[in-house]
């Protein structure tokens, strides 16, 4: 039980993991503060690309 309990206090392997998930947690966040932001804009250009694409005109 001893040599149990040392390996499970030194053992590093699910620290990698946390990171990944940690540094993916903070790029969701920002991501939606982008879009919570930036959204209305974002979506206007692609529907400007869009129409360009198309030769059509769309308004909302």
């Amino acid at each position: 039980m001893k040599n149990f309990l040392t390996n499970f206090f030194k053992e590093e392997e699910g620290q990698g993991m946390a990171e990944y998930a940690l540094v993916l947690g903070i790029v969701a966040v920002g991501v939606v503060g982008i879009l919570v932001f930036f959204g209305e804009s974002i979506v206007e250009k692609l529907t400007e690309i869009a129409q360009e694409f198309s030769g059509k005109t769309y308004t909302p």
